[in-house]
């Protein structure tokens, strides 16, 4: 199905209806099943009684404090998510003097398969192709158009999370692109923290191929929920020694291609997942991961992208994906003339920007 414009996100028709108050970490909850919530109010009020809607079904929403809106039905083996883009939260200040636009509301529509496939491999993707969407229908988008030198060709890749790069994020390590699209290089502020470290972690949305995205409590034994749980961690590495080219100086996480993937270092694969039973998916299924430590939010898929989430083109999931980070890294890769997407002025240089939060324990 093709990306639609203009969808009339309030004649859709869901089973569930309701507004969400407050910011999405304070709005998930827990179904009678052990799966994940939302808190919906049947009225904007706030002393309103909440209910619970289940992520994996039919539902939507309306935050009146921020205009955000949301709709999904899932029918026929397709999960269908409409929204307006807006976060249900608050932001940092946009325009900012390292990121020059203003958030709008988008037009999204986007079909997944509720069964998606995997491929043999992982494969990568580069700008301008999205990782996904959250729950609250702001897009996941890890990749910046920021290179070494402001040249696109370097094969240095600038890491927006890193703390000597400066992109204009705010606290929710997410900022504007020139289409008013407001999205997330990293977790949203308060959302990881609000995981209850005795409980799996909640699923917080979904992937251009389908598969669910997970924050980073998971069982110790994959497949076996009485195991216990613990922090899942990313096996990627900062490389050891010297940039061999561009800006020289020693691997610091400056740049994507500072990092490698190194099997079995961690818990997750080369896509920053790995296949697990979760309280939603109790036969198992595989996850993505949204980890404390680089690559953060994935930069591979396991599964073919959903035609209606593909950004074609130079670049994208329609062009020249190559491999997963780790080696030569999708995030460094070189999409041709016109594969840009700029987020906003070249950086310069080290501060500006909040470090990552300490891990959770």
């Amino acid at each position: 199905m093709s990306n639609h414009r203009g969808t009339d996100l309030t004649t859709a028709s869901v089973s569930r209806r309701g507004f969400l108050l407050g910011s999405l970490a304070a709005s998930l909850g827990v179904t009678a099943a052990g799966g994940t919530a939302l808190l919906l109010s049947s009225t904007p009020a706030r002393a309103a009684e909440r209910f619970p809607v289940d992520v994996m079904g039919d539902y939507s929403f309306i935050d009146s404090g921020t205009g955000c809106e949301v709709r999904v039905t899932v029918r026929n083996g397709v999960r269908r998510i409409r929204s307006n883009g807006l976060p249900n939260h608050s932001t940092g200040q946009f325009p900012n003097s390292r990121n020059p636009n203003s958030i709008s509301a988008q037009s999204y529509d986007y079909s997944f398969p509720t069964s998606p496939a995997r491929s043999r491999s992982a494969q990568g993707y580069v700008i301008p192709q999205s990782f996904g969407i959250a729950v609250n229908g702001v897009l996941f988008d890890p990749i910046a158009a920021e290179y070494y030198n402001n040249d696109r060709n370097s094969g240095w890749n600038l890491n927006p999370l890193s703390p000597k790069v400066n992109l204009g994020l705010d606290h929710n390590h997410a900022h504007v692109q020139p289409t008013g699209a407001y999205h997330y290089h990293g977790i949203p502020d308060g959302l990881a923290d609000q995981i209850d470290t005795g409980r799996h972690a909640p699923l917080i949305g979904w992937a251009g191929d389908g598969f669910p995205i997970y924050l980073d409590r998971g069982y110790r034994s994959a497949r076996d929920k009485g195991s216990g749980v613990k922090q899942l961690t990313s096996s990627f590495r900062l490389k050891k020694g010297t940039r061999p080219s561009g800006p020289g100086g020693a691997y610091d996480g400056t740049y994507v291609e500072d990092y490698e993937y190194v099997a079995g270092a961690g818990d997750l694969d080369e896509a920053n997942g790995r296949v697990q039973v979760t309280p939603e998916f109790p036969r198992g299924t595989y996850c993505y991961i949204l980890t404390e430590e680089f690559p953060v939010i994935p930069r591979a898929f396991v599964g073919s992208v959903a035609t209606s989430f593909a950004k074609t083109g130079p670049g994208g999931a329609g062009g020249q994906g190559g491999q997963a980070p780790g080696g030569q890294a999708p995030g460094g890769q070189r999409p041709g003339p016109g594969g840009q997407r700029p987020d906003g002025p070249p950086p310069g240089g080290p501060g500006g920007q909040r470090p990552p939060r300490p891990p959770r324990r």
